[in-house]
């Protein structure tokens, strides 16, 4: 009887471990991959040039997305070199212009991406770092 009391609780105890391990297993694991060096370049126009800086980094999903995003780095920097370049101290200013650039930036280079390869790719877009001056 000791026995078969030892046994049924060894069961209950790692029923919820094993559960947890093949939830993780499930889980959809975020990778990121950095444009690489920071994109830098003027913006606006009038009498004073004014700079930017973006080091960014895109959210995929897997290691074969990286790859074939890593194929079009050329034309994704391009894409986001020729939106930064447009913009102006107003789409600049303020949190919410920056994440209004952040959605552009990120829908810009899904587009690319659905051009070239019939899928977007890319989960996500993020600035580790923008500066303008």
């Amino acid at each position: 009887m000791k026995y078969l009391i030892t046994l049924f609780l060894a069961f209950a105890l790692a029923g919820p471990v094993l559960a947890q391990n093949s939830a993780d297993e499930a889980a959809p694991q975020a990778l990121y991959y950095a444009l690489v060096p920071a994109m830098v370049g003027n913006y606006g126009s009038g009498e004073r040039l004014k700079y930017y800086k973006a080091d960014v980094a895109l959210r995929i999903s897997s290691k074969e997305v990286e790859d074939r995003v890593k194929h079009h780095e050329p034309l994704i920097r391009h894409q986001l070199v020729m939106l930064f370049s447009q913009q102006t101290d107003e789409t600049l200013s303020g949190p919410e212009a920056k994440e209004q650039l952040r959605q552009e930036a990120l829908r810009q280079v899904r587009e690319v991406l659905e051009q070239e390869e019939g899928k977007p790719l890319v989960d996500d877009l993020l600035f580790n770092n923008l500066i303008i001056q």
